[in-house]
């Protein structure tokens, strides 16, 4: 279910609720204490404090905010982004508790044909301030929710206020469990990871003073008119019935993630720093575009400083994953892509909203260059003396001469081990501030530099011989070292290398660069990558593996040519799948990225759901097919027109001149506008194997396969595999499937057997454990541990009944026990007990504490958890000092 969709749905289901839909209010908040509308709540602030009256007695809305007091936390966490969407529903004197509590668990439950979200009842938890027995009541009679599903917690989680003294109240939190993968049992008062908060209900109820901090006040009255706030984080809706892990991989996020992937050539999911980077730049160019789009611009002061910082932190993240041409176009325009929907304000006003952001890439590109090196050599030198701490004047010339934020240098030299020293930098920035106007003026920003190129450039367009030769002579224009123009480069420099001609395919169109060497009269160069820095221009990045190059020098371009063959292979088969997708699945799927590199092919397109097995073998074999068939491959270059009254496919991202190449593969079946290499007939392809089809979105699927020798391989592998599977298990291959599911369900059944046995085993302890009993306070205290076990629910029952053996003397038992490699404690207490004083969820809580987590409960019986083992006895300890305490 797309993000737009789940709002629309919300929007209606409200609606339809006699609730007047109200649109969201700026990014730019009215509020002048604050900058940006940080909560679903602001704009409402008028109404539920009763300063202006309502001017409805319920409404909806979906809320735009935007926080960046997390800033740094971004990317690393599943629910911390900058920009957000809160869907809310309100009520001023109208319905309570009752309402809210009712239309939540109504849209939440409802089947998706019916207009709801679709949730599954057992998925959901919900928790309640200590002391709202109303709030508990309802959900057990509307929700039907077992009590053990409705948690009880203080003021610091359930208990909501503006920090000022005036309207306040109890709130309701629903959670969604995400699984045992995600952390352990017993709901959000044990793990607020596995179970993620989605709605918030805030019953304004309440009248408080003497605010002291966020759990000091004094509650003094309820307030005349009651209202309802509530909260519901659009984006963690969406990343939970979209499947995926976290809201940068939704459909408005992910798209701009899957661009940086595309531009870096680095893998998401394959290094965990690289990860945060990704989802970093998919966040920041996201809400850039939200706050452009309404009227935000980058400066230095106020909300233009939190704009910039946000543009240029996205900058420098693609610069730490090997990007450092402009990405702004490629990334701005995924993300409009994928907002426009929801806020259609993003295309209509897209050349205003580019046009700042695209200068201020340019610009920040320069400052980056000059400013890092700057940076690094400081950086260098106080390590050098033995330093912690960069100076203020440092830290200050970054700053005021090459427009390095002071953020950027304090997280780059945190990175590095080292302070800043943050103190003489604001006397600086001061002193500054009361110079003249006219110093001011006097620094300037430029443009990033690209005319290095241009005198190559007014020489003509490199010639590309490539698509018909493997070695072509030519001769050096250029020689650039790290961004100079140089006479020449020696032995060991990494140099672009600019030629009249080459044969070495410039990367473009999802075909990687080519490898080869370059070689002239006394050097031969290593090419490590070949790109067009402007258009028309071929540059040739080298490692000079012998003797020297010069600019003038005559030299010959040589590719790889087995390299060449398999990416050429691999372009071809990309051409087959995607014809092979149109055929099966309709022109609806249509082509949203690719790589191709020697070997191996990834095709991104557009499709709302998973390929089944039967379809996946269809495309394969379509594919495979057309290999068998030899195709002629055709190339024809005519205008952009032509090509298109020919119905040319255009590959995604790329832009066309007037005039443009066209592959055509077996006629009309495949016919694409492509400036890559290929194969002449389709059988020098060899073979497609298709290995994986994968979610990139909730709207994008990804093919990606083997070609030529390395399917071969791959196949070879598998059956290997095979046969040593039918080997060990002695089974032939056709029975193989049937044999490993017989297996896995023997498997099944021994550890159901297992936990029989566990269980009968736990409970033969009972009489041992009512005998440890021991004396605390006014009570009979069972305080042990029982080593690991296979549940919570195993603990929970051992508990029960020692509680049980023990009478009807005032008793207390904590057990302590360890539930797949975490610590956990239970606690229960008897009628008697709970008489005495004992309540099991704050000696649960103690008890958590000490273990490093959390716990609460009812006072019969709680739970706590946490993840230091060894702290068990004490945790134990803490269970045994709350008793003689109270």
């Amino acid at each position: 279910m797309k993000t737009a969709e789940i709002a629309q749905r919300y929007l209606d289901y409200f609606e339809k609720n006699e609730h007047t839909i109200v649109p969201s209010a700026s990014l730019v908040s009215d509020d002048p204490s604050i900058m940006f509308t940080i909560a679903g709540m602001v704009p409402f602030i008028p109404y539920l404090t009763g300063v202006v009256p309502a001017p409805y007695a319920r409404a909806a809305d979906v809320q735009k905010c935007i926080r960046t007091n997390d800033i740094e936390e971004v990317g690393k966490t599943a629910r911390h982004g900058t920009f957000f969407q809160m869907l809310g529903n309100w009520s001023f004197g109208d319905y309570f508790k009752e309402g809210a509590i009712s239309y939540a668990w109504e849209l939440l439950t409802s089947s998706e044909a019916d207009g709801g979200l679709g949730f599954a009842e057992r998925d959901l938890w919900v928790t309640v301030y200590e002391d709202d027995d109303e709030a508990a009541a309802l959900w057990q009679r509307i929700a039907g929710l077992p009590a053990e599903r409705i948690q009880r917690l203080g003021r610091a989680d359930n208990f909501w206020t503006t920090g000022q003294p005036g309207p306040a109240g109890p709130c309701s939190e629903i959670y969604f469990d995400r699984g045992p993968a995600y952390g352990a049992e017993g709901g959000p008062a044990v793990d607020d990871n596995r179970f993620l908060e989605i709605w918030n209900l805030v019953f304004m109820q309440n009248s408080i003073a003497n605010v002291r901090s966020k759990t000091e006040f004094d509650i003094v009255g309820e307030l005349p008119e009651k209202n309802i706030d509530t909260g519901m984080g659009l984006e963690r809706v969406a990343f939970i019935k979209q499947g995926v892990e976290n809201m940068y991989e939704t459909d408005q996020v992910r798209p701009v993630l899957d661009r940086a992937v595309e531009l870096s050539g680095r893998r998401y999911g394959a290094e965990h720093v690289d990860d945060v980077r990704f989802r970093v730049i998919a966040d920041h160019v996201r809400s850039s575009l939200m706050l452009l789009s309404d009227g935000v611009t980058p400066s230095n002061e106020g909300r233009g400083y939190i704009l910039r910082r946000l543009m240029r932190r996205t900058v420098r993240s693609m610069r730490l994953l090997g990007v450092e041409e402009a990405t702004f176009p490629a990334l701005f325009e995924a993300s409009r892509d994928a907002m426009k929907a929801g806020y259609p304000e993003v295309e209509t006003d897209w050349q205003r909203i580019s046009s700042y952001a695209f200068a201020e890439e340019e610009t920040f590109l320069r400052t980056l260059t000059a400013g890092s090196t700057i940076l690094d050599t400081a950086v260098e030198k106080t390590r050098a003396s033995g330093g912690s701490t960069l100076t203020g004047p440092e830290a200050f010339l970054l700053h005021d001469t090459y427009g390095f934020p002071i953020d950027l240098t304090l997280e780059i030299a945190e990175e590095a081990g080292l302070g800043v020293d943050r103190d003489a930098f604001d006397s600086l920035m001061q002193e500054q501030r009361q110079r003249a106007k006219a110093d001011a003026r006097s620094r300037k920003r430029a443009i990033a530099d690209v005319g290095v190129y241009s005198a190559f450039r007014a020489q003509g367009e490199t010639a590309f011989t490539g698509y018909t030769d493997l070695e072509t002579e030519t001769n050096v224009l250029g020689v650039l070292v790290d961004g100079v123009s140089v006479p020449s480069a020696t032995q060991g420099q990494i140099a672009e290398v600019i030629v009249a001609e080459t044969s070495l395919y410039a990367e473009s169109g999802g075909q990687v660069a080519d490898k080869g060497v370059i070689v002239g009269p006394g050097f031969e160069l290593e090419v490590l990558d070949v790109q067009r820095p402007v258009p028309g221009l071929v540059s040739h990045t080298v490692e000079v593996a012998r003797g020297e190059v010069g600019v003038g020098q005559p030299a010959s371009t040589i590719v790889d040519a087995a390299n060449r063959r398999a990416a050429t292979q691999a372009h071809s088969a990309t051409h087959l799948v995607h014809a092979a997708l149109r055929d099966t699945l309709g022109k609806g799927a249509t082509q949203a990225g690719s790589l191709n590199r020697a070997g191996y092919l990834r095709f991104d397109f557009t499709w709302g759901q998973a390929l089944s097995p039967v379809t996946r073998t269809e495309i394969e074999e379509i594919a495979n097919n057309a290999v068998r068939d030899n195709l002629e491959v055709t190339t024809r270059v005519l205008s952009l027109d032509d090509a298109k009254a020919a119905g040319a496919t255009a590959l995604f991202g790329e832009k066309y001149g007037d005039r443009v190449r066209m592959v055509d593969i077996g006629g009309p079946w495949s016919r694409e506008l492509c400036g890559g290499t290929h194969v002449a007939s389709s059988a020098e392809i060899g073979l497609i194997s298709i290995t994986g089809e994968s979610s990139v979105g909730a709207s994008n699927r990804r093919v990606e396969a083997l070609v030529g020798l390395d399917a071969f391989r791959e196949l070879t592998a598998e059956r290997a595999l095979v046969n040593e599977l039918t080997s060990a298990l002695k089974t032939p291959k056709d029975q193989l499937a049937t044999r490993v599911s017989e297996l896995a369900a023997s498997l099944k059944a021994a550890e159901k057997k297992i936990a029989q046995f566990e269980a009968k085993a736990l409970g033969e302890r009972v009489p041992a454990l009512v005998d440890a009993a021991t004396r605390a306070g006014a009570v009979r205290l069972v305080a042990e541990s029982v080593g690991a076990v296979g549940s919570q629910d195993d603990v929970r029952s051992l508990v029960s009944s020692v509680r049980e053996r023990l009478g009807s003397e005032a008793a207390v038992v904590a057990l302590a026990a360890e539930v797949a490699g975490r610590p956990v404690v239970i606690v229960a207490t008897n009628d008697a007990a709970r008489r005495a004083g004992a309540k099991a969820g704050a000696l649960a809580k103690a008890a958590a504490a000490a273990l490093g987590g959390g716990g609460g409960g009812r006072d019969d019986m709680a739970q706590g958890g946490g993840a230091d083992a060894s702290a068990v006895p004490a945790a134990l300890d803490a269970v045994r000092r709350g008793l003689v305490a109270a």
